[in-house]
């Protein structure tokens, strides 16, 4: 057994589980408020950590994260890529491949990279000839 397989062995033992959560709520509720104050992000940082440790270790707040998501759906999106959700990342592959399957190919979508649309320079005669003015059978008579 690699020294790896062993750290993931004793992360998912009820003690470790029990620690990485009182932790969690101790960064969250206690260090977060006595950091903020100072200069920089470290509030919002630990604040992040400790929200981390909470949702990885509590199936409780596990519910509720599932709620707010559903109540708050793009605030919830910015939780799961911070918390690198395998499940997000299954959901925005699923996602990007149904958009990739429904969308037309490349050669009928209509180009929109022109550096001039519809600028006014079109290509127009600056000085028409009479048969455009007058049309073809009313110039001959002139």
């Amino acid at each position: 057994m690699t020294l790896g397989q062993r750290l993931l062995a004793i992360r998912d033992t009820r003690l470790a589980q029990s620690v990485m959560f009182v932790i969690g709520v101790l960064l969250l509720f206690v260090g977060a408020p006595l950091v903020s104050p100072l200069p920089g992000p470290g509030g919002l940082l630990l604040a992040a950590a400790g929200l981390t440790l909470v949702l990885r270790t509590s199936l409780w707040a596990k519910r509720h994260y599932v709620r707010f998501k559903r109540w708050q759906p793009r605030a919830g999106s910015w939780f799961d890529w911070g918390l690198r959700r395998k499940s997000a990342k299954r959901r925005e592959a699923l996602k990007k491949e149904r958009e990739r399957a429904e969308a037309p190919p490349p050669s009928e979508v209509p180009r929109t990279d022109d550096p001039l649309p519809k600028a006014g320079l079109e290509v127009v005669p600056i000085d028409p000839t009479p048969s455009e003015v007058l049309g073809p059978q009313e110039a001959s008579r002139h």
